[in-house]
């Protein structure tokens, strides 16, 4: 119980990325979250997700459900539906990631739930939210980084619009839910009602515009897009080739653009009048960028990293991913961490980054097909063999009768 959300119990009608992911930042800080999975679907379709598949399984399934419970129930089925109910009296949240006309289909907002469980919080997450005109559309990261403005400022300028290398839209509306369902639960045990939130991958993305949306819509900036990756208005906040690689170099301070000057062997940059603010930098960009472009290339990224870090410039590599694993920061932190599994032996996971207090809550693997199905309907659903038996019977349930290895 030392865990912070040890006490927040949590059923997840989830499947794919960014509702699993969402769930399992929850999972990781202790909560219980229990997945409900769809037996007419085969359950969760990222159990299926190739490259490193096997039945019912996959790596990229693992990398999102640990720490979670599953539990192979059709909700849409009176029988399944009774049982669901009996689940929610028990728990604290509701959370699904679904499209934004599926909640009222199957009656997982807070006003279909509110008699089963006054308290409960009821988190929808979906591409476009519960209203709009989009509200019935499918809605996917790569489609939303398009929506959202994202790909027209991403890439070199004479080169067509591009996405991030990650599904970071899905990645952001998964902390921004899971951040939302804490606050409604917290509330929801302060005054004694529950609620829906209604988070989406569109608002998140159009959220994430920060200042450059504050630009485009007081003062109409028109956002451009800059070769190597550049800032948009602080120069020199970029990567340069070097020899052999690329190095980022980042000087949003005055200061650290002296510094580089020094460590470039050319200080009459720093003092320069067509270089020597912030300003004038981004007036006379291209010059200058042309200039350090010149000196970087001389030497390799070891070279550049070491004469860098020693002066004090912000500056990192620009590595693959496995370079990025392997980064003595990352190992110094625990940024990588082993869980042992019967289908791939041991997973090694990228960690949370949610260190809250000194011991964090033990993981486990994410749960295999409905090995939970029937020791969490028994439990919290009370149901007895006869009632689970019935329901095996009509296709509702599925999953093992003895779970092993769910670490419950």
């Amino acid at each position: 119980m030392n865990a912070p959300l040890a006490d927040l119990r949590v059923i997840a009608v989830e499947q794919y990325g960014a509702g699993p992911f969402s769930t399992m930042q929850l999972a990781d800080l202790g909560a219980e979250v229990i997945k409900i999975e769809n037996p007419r679907e085969g359950g969760d379709v990222g159990r299926s997700i190739p490259p490193y598949a096997s039945e019912r399984d996959s790596l990229f399934f693992q990398s999102l459900n640990r720490n979670k419970r599953s539990v192979v129930l059709d909700i849409a089925a009176p029988a399944g539906r009774s049982a669901f109910e009996s689940l929610v009296r028990e728990a604290d949240a509701v959370f699904y990631n679904l499209r934004g006309d599926a909640a009222a289909k199957l009656g997982l907002r807070y006003e279909d739930l509110r008699e089963v469980n006054p308290k409960i919080v009821c988190c929808s997450l979906s591409g476009f939210g519960l209203t709009g005109p989009r509200a019935a559309q499918p809605g996917y990261d790569y489609l939303i980084q398009g929506l959202a403005g994202w790909m027209s400022m991403t890439g070199e300028p004479d080169a067509p619009p591009a996405k991030s290398g990650l599904s970071l839209v899905d990645i952001s509306t998964g902390y921004v839910a899971a951040l939302a369902l804490v606050a409604a639960v917290w509330r929801a045990r302060r005054d004694g009602a529950g609620c829906d939130c209604d988070i989406s991958l569109l608002e998140t993305a159009i959220a994430e515009l920060t200042y450059i949306g504050t630009w485009v819509a007081t003062a109409d900036y028109v956002p451009a897009r800059h070769s190597h990756s550049a800032h948009p208005s602080i120069v020199p906040f970029q990567l340069f080739a070097t020899a052999d690689g690329h190095v980022v170099v980042a000087c949003a301070k005055e200061k650290f653009y002296a510094r580089l000057c020094e460590a470039l062997g050319t200080p009459e940059l720093a003092s320069e009048e067509r270089f020597a603010t912030m300003a004038a930098r981004e007036r006379n960009r291209e010059e200058l960028v042309a200039r350090l472009a010149e000196l970087f290339a001389a030497a390799s990224t070891a070279e550049w990293v070491e004469r860098l870090t020693a002066a004090g410039v912000p500056n990192g590599p620009v590595n693959d991913v496995a370079a990025a694993l392997a980064d003595p920061q990352v190992i110094a932190r625990g940024g990588v961490v082993e869980l042992p599994d019967e289908t791939w032996g041991t997973v090694r996971h990228v960690a949370t980054p949610l260190r809250v207090g000194e011991e964090p809550a033990p993981l486990r693997r994410a749960p295999a097909y409905g090995e939970d199905t029937e020791q969490v309907l028994g439990e919290l659903a009370g149901l007895d063999s006869e009632a689970l038996a019935a329901l095996r019977a009509e296709g509702l349930i599925e999953g093992d009768a003895s779970p092993a290895g769910s670490g419950r």
